[in-house]
């Protein structure tokens, strides 16, 4: 987060960001207004989407007993996305208090992660090949739909719906309508309060799920002998999975594989299979992958445009998800 907030159009040194830290929102000077305004929202945006998504990665691959789940690959991101985007299109984003652009991608997101559970479920289990193919069956619809809302929707919203689509995070400063301690001086920061309001939410069902989803490892049958109420289990698996998913891609748009890499990653590191180790790790290393990948999109070029953010996880998770594949 140091180096994102260093690196940029505009670089800083480490002296200039500590002077601007120290000076405040409220800060004169031109390095205060990049900072404040421009960088640390974008780079706390970052960070939260990638704990985000890689705790619902964590928690689709314990549901599914999957490797290869993903709220990407598995279709909760297209859900999500076409909620979003029709809230977009109604211009509504301001509605419930900035809440109404999470909730209906929420909506989507939950709806379709039930499809491709019950397209891919057999005789107990989640194969990875029916999962895959439900997978992008769904994607593939949901796709459709989200470019036939486009043609319908005003031509002036196209570019930007675009851009959100392929995965952003250049409106991280954009205010909401709600209310922050701090006044003016909060509203870069309203989206990051919104998702870090669900990013606490969800990782606390999630932890306190971790014991039951060591034991779902074992098969649904098993945890049901030991004590798992194994229905109630998996629908607060995909709702919570769902939601982290759908605040994500509400305020980044659709974001590949973060949720796929991270909780292989922690599992190494953390030298355990245990849920309760794996989550928090899994989070870590979602937001490092999420902060290093904005920062890249927004170096990369050298003639002031930007990546979009969902490129460079695509070229990060692509190879990671074909070594996966090949070891299955």
């Amino acid at each position: 987060m140091l180096v994102a907030a260093w690196v940029g159009p505009a670089a800083l040194s480490p002296a200039e960001v500590w002077a601007a830290l120290r000076h405040g929102p409220n800060g004169l000077a031109a390095n205060d207004t990049i900072l404040w305004t421009l960088r640390l929202p974008r780079i706390l945006l970052a960070a939260l989407v990638g704990g985000s998504l890689a705790m619902a990665g964590t928690a689709f691959q314990a549901l599914l007993r999957n490797s290869l789940a993903d709220p990407y690959i598995v279709g909760v991101s297209a859900g999500a996305s076409v909620g979003a985007e029709a809230i977009l299109l109604a211009s509504g984003e301001a509605w419930l208090g900035g809440l109404a652009l999470p909730l209906t991608a929420f909506g989507g997101a939950t709806a379709a992660m039930l499809v491709v559970y019950a397209l891919a479920r057999r005789h107990g289990r989640v194969p990875v090949t029916t999962l895959l193919l439900a997978g992008v069956v769904i994607s593939s619809f949901l796709g459709g739909i989200s470019t036939l809302m486009l043609l319908l929707g005003p031509p002036s919203d196209t570019a930007h719906i675009l851009g959100r689509l392929m995965g952003s995070l250049q409106d991280a400063d954009a205010p909401l309508s709600v209310h922050l301690p701090g006044g003016e001086a909060g509203q870069p920061f309203q989206q990051c309060a919104v998702l870090l309001l669900f990013l606490i939410i969800g990782g606390l069902v999630l932890l306190r799920e971790a014991r039951a989803m060591n034991l779902f490892a074992l098969g649904e049958e098993s945890a049901q002998q030991l004590g798992v109420e194994t229905e109630r289990f998996k629908a607060v698996l995909i709702v919570t999975g769902s939601l982290l998913t759908a605040a994500s891609v509400a305020f980044a748009g659709m974001i590949g594989f973060v949720g796929l890499m991270s909780p292989h990653i922690a599992r190494r590191l953390a030298g355990t299979p245990d849920h309760r180790a794996v989550l928090p790790q899994a989070a870590l290393i979602g937001s490092i992958l999420m902060v290093g990948a904005d920062t890249l999109s927004r170096i990369v070029l050298s003639d002031g445009r930007e990546l979009p953010v969902g490129v460079v996880t695509a070229f990060l998770g692509a190879p990671f998800f074909c070594y996966l594949l090949r070891k299955l």
